[in-house]
């Protein structure tokens, strides 16, 4: 049965990967086909696999103490103590201190457009804070000048406000190794780093630890939005640690990615990950904000607990799959009157609904591995509208006994070697051709075939290029896994074969380019070939079209055959029965039109990423569009026009002087002249649009210079030069603030 939604994620990423051969393949007398580094590689993957799964034979377990740490500094920074927030779990006498400290700050600069863009003051806050931290855990009061009690800065990440680092009590220094560090930003337009995660990860003797210090989207109500940036920084986030590593984690039995021919991990590949941050979830909406305030104050965390965003979206499996968190034991720690330690109720400051924003979480491999020691906030500093949250948590960790794991190796090869050298391999497909129907565009659809070892040897497969080919399929089809191994009597395997249309596929079905068929050859190694035939059909979609194209038809695009032929037969080719601008564009700026254009921060802040696939929908079938959110119809909008695929201001129409107060009106007019006529319709369309939501920039927090850099980013598209891209963008800026137009 076909499936369109995605894999879960926080599965291993070993079949993942491409098999990756740097040798080229050899024909037998026989005329069969073979691929020695291909079958040596499968081969490896294998045994490492049963290697992993007995890795408790080889391995000594050892308890180790962690420190994880998260405040929303609010972008304060006085030299108040740090002690209660880093030091409380060290005991009385400093007798239990943790042998890794690691500390997440969010907000550590004011996250304003020049900092978010420039990051003029993240390096000088994230050293100030570091520097804090070290003080602290170094203070001789705490030591006593003993090396031994001693904590080392061993790395930091940081992106605009956001910051983690981490520190290794001394006697450990020499345990660690394999330190690599990334950032994600999915804040403004998606990628800016006012929103996002900085993640650190590292081998601490044998077993590999990734911790990531996220801040995700605001607003009580936007649990889509924060759903969707947890799993963008889960599954953007990656560490070329080098094949050395890959090789010594995997040996060790910490990894399942071996043979692949990348160096890469991500956040699943790890033993065991903590995640901590502002992940900004809330009590839910059903509970007034007044009935929060009662509550918390009071300290009667049942009936809140019970309301917890979070812990509900988990539950239902939207977000941190896999993950595990301690039990909210301590009051909300959101929002504080700065300086104090009363909840946010001054008159002249919006009342917001008290919340546990600020959380650590783990995930590992093996979840006894982890047990919360602690899980609490401290009270100090409050100089924040947060309070700090900490925990101390004890995992344990491995220390790999070489000689036991070589007798390991030795009797997975003996078991291996029963099955090699004997006659010819033979799998069973359960189909051959693979039919997914109609596919929408931005839309991944998964069918599986599975394989299964007939014969009485080991069968290594993979899927291999077509003759004179480099790739294994289209682009617009993804393989997983492309290789694979089944001794006799193993349980089938299954590969799973993805169609996705996103904007460059779109755009080659619709100019005729490109058909959604497609045959892949599955090689069994020292055995046959089989032929995988694929087939779909692609719902034509607005998005991804030119609008000279678009204007053509007064029906939904999804009425519009692909085939040229028979687009001929049903629509009148006369261009002057044309309309002025697609009709998509009309419905949808009229829909924004009557839903009003008084919406706070209108074309700021994005859509719910349903209804803008609904929306789209809507527009590409003719169907009504429903209540949708006024933002969601936004982003609708921006996404219609960035996705032509002819942009429309042409490359050929930005300035080549440099644009001043002198020559601009000149420069705007011309510009204006020279758009193709279809092109100039659109433009003057969106431009007056845009020009009446100015009309209330009160009410919707729009300003003209925004715009003119969104007008950039949606109708211009093929030149990166800074000055060319500048003067565009004045260009844009005097037609919005002027009657030119």
């Amino acid at each position: 049965m076909a499936s369109s939604a995605p894999p879960n994620p926080a599965r291993t990423s070993l079949e993942d990967k491409i098999l990756t051969i740097r040798t080229p393949n050899e024909e037998t007398e026989d005329g069969r086909i073979r691929n020695r580094e291909a079958a040596t590689k499968i081969r490896d993957a294998w045994i490492y696999k049963q290697i992993r799964a007995r890795q408790d034979e080889f391995t000594q377990y050892r308890s180790a103490r962690i420190f994880m740490g998260t405040w929303n500094v609010n972008a304060k920074g006085k030299e108040e103590s740090l002690d209660e927030f880093l030091l409380k779990d060290f005991g009385p006498n400093q007798e239990t201190p943790p042998d890794i400290v690691a500390v997440g700050f969010q907000e550590m600069v004011d996250l304003n457009a020049v900092n978010v863009t420039v990051e003029t003051k993240s390096q000088q806050r994230s050293q100030f804070w570091i520097e804090r931290i070290k003080t602290t855990l170094n203070n001789p009061k705490y030591t006593h000048s003993d090396p031994s009690r001693g904590y080392t800065f061993l790395t930091q990440r940081y992106l605009v406000g956001l910051l983690v680092c981490v520190f290794v009590r001394n006697p450990h220094k020499s345990r660690i190794k394999y330190v690599h560090s990334d950032s994600v930003g999915v804040g403004v337009m998606g990628m800016l780093g006012n929103k996002g995660g900085v993640s650190l990860r590292l081998q601490f003797y044998d077993s590999t630890i990734c911790i990531i210090c996220a801040h995700l989207a605001a607003h009580r109500e936007n649990v889509a939005g924060r759903n969707a940036d947890f799993w963008n920084v889960y599954q953007k986030t990656s560490f070329d640690i080098g094949e050395e590593a890959i090789r010594e984690v995997i040996r060790s039995g910490s990894l399942s990615q071996w043979a692949t021919g990348s160096s890469s991990v991500g956040i699943p590949d790890h033993d065991i990950v903590f995640w901590l941050g502002d992940l900004n979830y809330r009590v839910d909406e059903s509970m007034p904000t007044e009935r929060v305030l009662e509550l918390s104050e009071k300290g009667d965390l049942d009936e809140l607990r019970s309301l917890d965003q979070l812990n509900n979206e988990r539950a239902k499996g939207t977000c941190f799959v896999g993950f595990s968190e301690g039990v909210l034991n301590f009051r909300p720690t959101y929002k504080y009157q700065p300086g104090t330690d009363v909840y946010e109720q001054r008159p002249d400051k919006k009342l917001r609904a008290p919340a546990w924003c600020d959380r650590v979480l783990w995930m590992a491999q093996e979840p006894k591995h982890v047990q919360q020691l602690t899980y609490a906030r401290s009270e100090s500093p409050n100089i924040s509208d947060h309070k700090p949250v900490y925990s101390t948590l004890n995992i344990t960790i491995k220390d790999v006994v070489p000689a036991k794991r070589e007798k390991v190796y030795d009797q997975v090869m003996n078991l291996l070697d029963k099955f090699e050298n004997q006659t010819l391999p033979m799998v069973g497909l359960d189909r051959i051709s693979l039919d997914f129907g109609l596919i929408r565009y931005e839309e991944t659809v998964t069918l599986p075939i599975q394989v299964t070892n007939t014969g009485k040897v080991v069968a290594q497969f993979r899927l291999v290029p077509k003759l004179d080919e480099n790739t294994l399929c289209k682009p617009w089809m993804k393989v997983s896994p492309t290789y694979g191994m089944l001794i006799p009597g193993e349980q089938p395997a299954t590969i799973n074969f993805s169609i996705t249309i996103d904007n460059n596929t779109a755009n080659l079905l619709n100019s005729g380019r490109e058909v959604l068929d497609d045959i892949l050859i599955l090689r069994l190694e020292n055995g046959r070939d089989y032929y995988i035939t694929i087939k779909a059909r692609y719902a034509r979609s607005c998005f991804g079209m030119s609008v000279d194209e678009l204007v053509l038809y007064s029906d939904p695009i999804r009425n519009v055959p692909l085939d040229p032929i028979k687009r001929a037969e049903k629509f009148d080719p006369n261009p002057t029965s044309a309309l002025c601008v697609p009709k998509e564009l009309w419905r949808i700026v009229d829909a924004i039109y009557e839903r009003g254009l008084q919406e706070k921060d209108l074309f700021l802040m994005p859509g719910l990423p349903n209804e803008v696939k609904h929306i789209r929908e809507c527009l590409d079938t003719g169907a009504a569009l429903g209540k949708y959110r006024t933002h969601s119809l936004a982003e609708a909008m921006l996404s219609f026009l960035s996705n032509l695929s002819t942009p429309i201001v042409p490359p050929s129409l930005f300035p080549t002087l440099e644009i001043d107060s002198q020559n601009i009106q000149s420069f705007a007019r011309k510009f204006l002249e020279e758009l193709p006529p279809i092109h100039y319709n659109v433009f003057v369309y969106v431009m007056s649009f845009f020009r009446e939501a100015l009309l209330y920039k009160e009410q919707n927090k729009l300003v003209a210079t925004r715009l003119a850099r969104i007008c950039v980013d949606t109708m211009v598209r093929g030149d990166d030069q800074v000055q060319r891209r500048t003067g565009m963008q004045l260009i844009m800026l005097h037609l919005l603030e002027t009657n030119t137009i």
